[in-house]
């Protein structure tokens, strides 16, 4: 499929934390240096409210069904319950060769990355957004991302996973937004946009 007949569909999004040298954990799968403070959290609310369906592979998906019953936690702050009725309602596609069923607002994925996300773009409402690195690194690596959003913490890993996988040939961007959080994080909004040679 071309870029030029994307043109009017739903876009996908690859939204993470990610250190200044690249990394979205550390080398020991540490992700403890990019918990958003209040701020940065309402910010997130506001992107995942903005979505029709969130694509994950099985480990990013069980890490994420605490938002399942955080409700239920009384140490839970006014950010964290409102982005778990957020989460709760947003529907997600989970990408897994193990997994048999899921919970919540989630559905398995019946093919592969490429035809379910084609399935995806031209189905009616909102934009899509990818999480977890093995995923979101497939996806990346098939030239499928419309936009790349970057939340750089003012931290160096020195190593880890990272944001962007090894790539076959160079990938064009534009910026089109950035914002400085009071946390020091800076956002980064980048387009994919076709190669110029």
């Amino acid at each position: 499929m071309s870029r030029t007949s994307k043109a009017a569909a739903r876009t996908l999004i690859y939204s993470m934390g990610v250190s200044l040298d690249g990394y979205i954990a550390g080398p020991g799968g540490e992700i403890d240096w990019s918990a958003p403070d209040e701020e940065l959290h309402r910010f997130h609310n506001e992107q995942t409210r903005e979505l029709g369906a969130h694509l994950v592979g099985r480990r990013l998906y069980e890490e994420m069904l605490y938002w399942e019953t955080a409700h239920e936690n009384p140490a839970a702050t006014a950010p964290e319950l409102e982005f778990a009725r957020i989460w709760q309602d947003l529907p997600k596609i989970v990408f897994s060769r193990t997994l048999e069923k899921v919970e919540g607002n989630a559905t398995l994925a019946q093919g592969g990355i490429a035809e379910e996300l084609d399935r995806l773009r031209h189905a009616p409402g909102k934009d899509l957004s990818v999480g977890g690195a093995g995923l979101a690194s497939a996806f990346v690596q098939q030239d499928l991302i419309d936009e790349y959003r970057l939340f750089v913490s003012p931290v160096v890993l020195g190593g880890g996973t990272p944001y962007f996988p090894p790539l076959p040939q160079r990938l064009n961007v534009e910026l089109l937004e950035t914002r400085t959080f009071a946390s020091r994080v800076v956002y980064l909004r980048y387009r994919r946009i076709a190669d110029t040679d």
